[in-house]
């Protein structure tokens, strides 16, 4: 069994009125394919490609759990979750 990382990630548009809450395994790739919408539909729609925040887990059933989890809550709590570690709403993938 090979050790993995998986992410639960969201991301925003360009003035951070739209959210998305994502799950990879690989967040440079993911993102990257975001930011060149190869990926048709919600992201793409909606210009949906700046990183604001993520958390990672060595294991997918977590990972799984927190992406519902975190798609429940209302925006106010998800716009909580990014300022708390992310106070510019910067993109985090510029990092990369």
């Amino acid at each position: 069994m090979t050790d993995r990382t998986y992410y639960v990630y969201l991301l925003t548009n360009w003035n951070n009125k739209v959210i998305y809450v994502g799950i990879t395994n690989d967040l440079e790739r993911r993102i990257y394919e975001h930011k060149v919408k190869f990926v048709k539909g919600f992201t793409e729609k909606y210009n949906v490609n700046k990183l604001v925040y993520y958390e990672q887990t060595p294991d997918i059933n977590a990972a799984l759990n927190r992406e519902k989890e975190i798609k429940k809550w209302r925006r106010e709590k998800k716009n909580r979750l990014v300022v708390n570690t992310n106070p510019l709403w910067r993109d985090l993938s510029e990092d990369f």
